[in-house]
């Protein structure tokens, strides 16, 4: 009776995995490849552009031209998101739109403007960093520990 019930299950997984396989999208692989690769090139052509724009047009230099860049691109990806169109971008480019510190914003963004009903400590102040939380959190452990690795290599005069 045993036998029964697990050549049935077995048949029954087959069944569904052969349904599954039926009605999921096919998804062109290349073409995806090449949207996000075209979607996070014109990001950083933008980014590049406004790096030209601040150091020839404004005279600042590349270290405040850098910071004006990344401040611009963060502010003109948290207005998508709250208009619903990086969204969109994110649906068309993936991982093109993801990548960039555009992405970063957009998460962030995101999770600020989804719980902003809830009020803006309860809401906002709360959910604001439940995705830059953990980015914060291992991206100063990570460097508090090549720190560390670069601190004893000194030492061993390795670097």
């Amino acid at each position: 009776m045993q036998e029964e019930n697990e050549n049935g299950k077995s048949m029954i997984k087959e069944e569904y995995g052969k349904m599954i396989q039926e009605i999921t999208p096919k998804a062109n692989i290349w073409k995806r490849c090449m949207t996000a690769f075209l979607v996070g090139g014109v990001i950083c052509v933008a980014g590049q552009g406004i790096l030209f724009a601040a150091e020839n047009v404004f005279g600042l230099n590349t270290e405040d031209a850098s910071a004006w860049c990344t401040i611009l691109l963060i502010f003109i990806s948290v207005i998508l998101t709250n208009l619903g169109i990086y969204r969109n971008l994110v649906s068309f480019a993936g991982a093109g739109a993801l990548v960039p510190i555009t992405g970063f914003a957009n998460s962030v963004a995101s999770a600020a403007t989804e719980f902003k009903y809830e009020g803006w400590v309860f809401g906002v102040g709360s959910k604001i960093f439940s995705i830059a939380g953990p980015v914060i959190l291992y991206g100063i452990v990570t460097s508090w520990l090549f720190g560390l690795i670069y601190w004893i290599m000194k030492i061993m005069g390795c670097a």
